[in-house]
């Protein structure tokens, strides 16, 4: 068992009431009452250990609406907690492994995605500058020829100008 703690920094902040663990008796925190049983939720390195907590303490204080309006319990009296559990149980270390595992498949997924991506739009950017230049090439064809008339055209005036 560890000691009682008042770091409030590494106190778990989301909770749930617990049961008492078989062979573990209750105590008493600082201000004398007896201490109510909490597990911890949040995703974090305590998921699903069990602590004492002083029943005085709001651990999850009603948040007011806005900052005129109080909230109608008093402040914490005794700020007590004390860690019963000392290593995670089995199916939160599962659970964290289950989501880590989770979150890299998904980090993965997410990359070989993002590559396809980038590959199609690479494709359609060449596809894209193959047209340009095909249509570049026609058109500068087009003008060429355009002026090759022009130019045979303009001589056959010329010579048909000058006559007897």
């Amino acid at each position: 068992m560890s000691l009682p703690c008042s770091d409030q920094s590494i106190r778990p902040r989301k909770m749930q009431s617990a049961s008492l663990p078989r062979g573990v008796e209750a105590v008493r925190c600082w201000c004398g009452d007896v201490c109510k049983v909490k597990e911890v939720t949040d995703f974090s390195d305590w998921l699903g250990m069990k602590f004492f907590m002083c029943a005085n303490y709001e651990s999850d204080p009603p948040e007011s609406i806005s900052a005129y309006v109080r909230p109608p319990s008093p402040p914490p009296l005794c700020m007590y907690y004390r860690w019963i559990d000392t290593e995670m149980p089995d199916w939160a270390v599962t659970e964290i492994h289950e989501r880590g595992r989770r979150a890299w498949a998904s980090l993965d997924l997410e990359e070989r995605r993002e590559k396809a991506e980038a590959e199609e739009k690479a494709e359609q950017k060449k596809e894209w500058e193959d047209y340009c230049v095909e249509q570049r090439a026609f058109l500068d064809e087009m003008i060429r020829k355009n002026q090759e008339e022009k130019t045979s055209a303009g001589g056959g005036l010329q010579t048909a100008g000058t006559g007897p």
